[in-house]
């Protein structure tokens, strides 16, 4: 009963999405995400404020949603089924739940593409403010892994926290992607950079801040 409801909860939200196409938009978004899956055409905001439309219908449980977003991540064939799969996972009933970390790294590792990771990453700072100690441990183990869009994940995870940033756990998942030849990464650690910096300048200075704030 449980996978029926999650299969319907997908296939509602994706038929959703393909009646709201727009031909003109898709054809510029593939391009310019250099995407090989294909596009309805759908701004995200769009997309997220559908899934919440019809979540609010079904009531869907955490189960039913973890399970839904898989279904809707598997079964993709348009980028948008994607960004719908990541946005079940921002309702109220999963926001902070420590039981989606491995649905999270799934689709990291095989989204490989920094739409969907950087999406990912307002997920992952919910669970900092949930459950710090368990996400700090889990950032640590992505800050090394060999798949670098899970080290993207792990620089990008407290993005907008301001005052609420772990300075030292920032200043670890930095220090130990220091010297990555990836693309990626690099950018990640600039944009982290670059947003604690307006809510703790002083945090970038020599005497404490991450060895790549002196670039």
């Amino acid at each position: 009963m449980g996978n029926d409801l999650a299969n319907d909860l997908a296939g509602e939200i994706s038929s959703a999405l393909a009646a709201r196409r727009d031909p003109v938009r898709a054809v510029q978004q593939q391009a310019y995400m250099k995407s090989a899956m294909p596009f309805y055409g759908i701004p995200v905001p769009q997309v997220r404020g559908l899934v919440r439309e019809i979540a609010k219908v079904r009531r869907p449980d955490l189960t039913t949603v973890g399970a839904a977003s898989r279904a809707l991540w598997d079964g993709a064939q348009y980028r948008e089924d994607r960004y719908a799969a990541i946005g079940l996972t921002g309702l109220p009933v999963a926001k902070g739940r420590l039981e989606l970390v491995g649905l999270y790294e799934y689709e990291a590792q095989t989204g490989a593409w920094w739409d969907f990771v950087d999406e990912i990453a307002h997920r992952i700072a919910d669970l900092h403010d949930a459950h710090p100690a368990e996400t700090a441990t889990q950032v640590r183990h992505w800050a090394l892994a060999d798949t670098f869009w899970l080290r993207r994940l792990a620089i990008l995870s407290q993005l907008q926290r301001k005052e609420r940033t772990d300075g030292g756990l920032l200043t670890d998942v930095i220090e130990l992607n220091l010297g990555s030849t990836e693309f990626f990464v690099n950018k990640a650690i600039g944009w982290a950079l670059r947003n604690y910096a307006f809510t703790d300048p002083d945090w970038c200075a020599p005497s404490s801040a991450p060895t790549s704030c002196l670039r």
